[in-house]
């Protein structure tokens, strides 16, 4: 579906323009399969525009514009969300202040889409967009004069022959490494991205008063740190309570090393050096107390003692990363549960406590069952009101039902 890179894009989407609006909602393989009716229209372009649009409209609503060009499916696919790159903006808002980040210089050396780059450029004096894709690189040009960003300088070429051209220090440097191998099979180990960051953290760090690396959120964020140098902080960044990107921040004699795990608007920060491993643990399950789950950043983060002893809630099973508190915890980083009814597995203790329920919401932590067999085993449908928690409490399976906090 992609066209040549020396074709002239904006001439192309002025010439389809007409098409391109009129079935910009349409679906895309139906509009494929129907190519020969429209003979005049360049499709394979077309096509790319209207999926790349479609897409925007969800994660990028800001660039769902009649005059952005969207690139191949690959680049929408890998591109950072809208939110994500925000909150990578204030990232180095918080970092760099606004007088140096006027005075100075950010570049990043593996440009893509140009999502992240179209939002970290706007205060600097000077941006640089480095890409190996000619193709991309006339995209972003386009599209960086749409959006209104003045500052931004394309450079067709290598980023890390970029990197290693640099005479002077910059104030920012960005990368996210292309996490596919020439087969086209994504990967996460760090030593299997393009660039290899951890071979690069040196040079990086030599070059730029602070590096800003994303990564996959299935990598351990531990594994991470080890493999680099200069980290100073980490970040596990989710958008609807599902994890989209690992975010390193490296810098010279940054300090401790910081953990921010990120919901949306909500952000849970600590030092991993807190963690002592000893958490307040209860068997103590009834009705009447209330039961929180973290959100998908802090279950990744795993800094469980530090997130009991702030919110004095304390742990359900030493793997369940379930926990209850005797009332409501303002601030928990997650989902709060009020506990209706606390069951075993017993045939007559179901009857008792969860006689008559016929729909849930199931997770399951820690438990011998899936969802999809807990679900036959009690016949409950899916949905409804109520959520329906199976965990291991003292070593005896349980059941515990909810009803959501607010």
């Amino acid at each position: 579906m992609a066209c040549s890179a020396n074709v002239d894009l904006e001439a192309l989407r002025m010439k389809n323009i007409a098409f391109i609006k009129q079935h910009r909602t349409d679906d895309v393989r139906t509009l494929a399969l129907q190519a020969s009716r429209y003979p005049e229209v360049d499709m394979p372009f077309v096509l790319e525009q209207i999926q790349g649009w479609q897409t925007a409209r969800r994660k990028l609503p800001g660039w769902a514009k009649e005059d952005v060009l969207f690139p191949p499916h690959l680049a929408m696919e890998q591109c950072s969300s809208e939110a994500t790159a925000r909150y990578k903006c204030g990232i180095v808002e918080r970092l760099i202040s606004a007088e140096e980040r006027q005075k100075g210089m950010m570049a990043d050396l593996t440009g893509g889409f140009g999502v992240d780059f179209s939002y970290m450029a706007r205060g600097f004096g000077k941006a640089v967009y480095v890409e190996r894709q000619e193709r991309l690189c006339a995209v972003a040009r386009h599209n960086f004069d749409c959006l209104g960003v003045k500052n931004a300088e394309v450079v067709h070429g290598d980023g890390i022959a970029y990197l290693h051209g640099l005479q002077e220090k910059v104030a920012l440097l960005y990368l996210d490494p292309a996490r596919r191998d020439v087969h086209g099979s994504k990967t996460y180990a760090i030593e299997d991205c393009s660039p290899d960051v951890a071979a690069l953290s040196d040079r990086l760090i030599e070059r730029a008063n602070l590096v800003l690396i994303k990564l996959s959120p299935m990598l351990d964020w531990h594994a991470a740190v080890e493999r680099m140098k200069h980290v100073c902080e980490v970040h596990i960044v989710s958008v609807g309570g599902e994890c989209k990107e690992l975010l390193l921040v490296m810098r010279q004699n940054g300090g401790e090393l910081r953990l921010f795990c990120a919901n949306d608007d909500a952000v849970f920060a600590c030092n991993p050096s807190e963690e002592s491993g000893r958490m307040p643990m209860t068997n103590d399950v009834k009705a009447g107390l209330w039961l929180y789950e973290p959100n998908a950043s802090v279950m990744k983060g795993g800094c469980f003692g530090v997130l009991a002893e702030r919110f004095k809630v304390k742990g359900v099973g030493r793997n369940s990363h379930l926990f209850v508190a005797d009332g409501p915890v303002k601030g928990f980083p997650g989902r709060g549960f009020e506990i209706v009814a606390v069951s075993s597995m017993n045939r007559k203790d179901l009857k008792e406590k969860l006689g008559g329920l016929e729909k849930a919401n199931v997770t399951v932590r820690n438990f011998p069952l899936n969802v999809a067999e807990l679900r036959k085993r009690l016949r409950l449908k899916e949905g409804g009101d109520g959520y329906l928690f199976a965990t291991t409490v003292g070593g005896n399976h349980t059941l515990i039902f909810c009803k959501k906090q607010g």
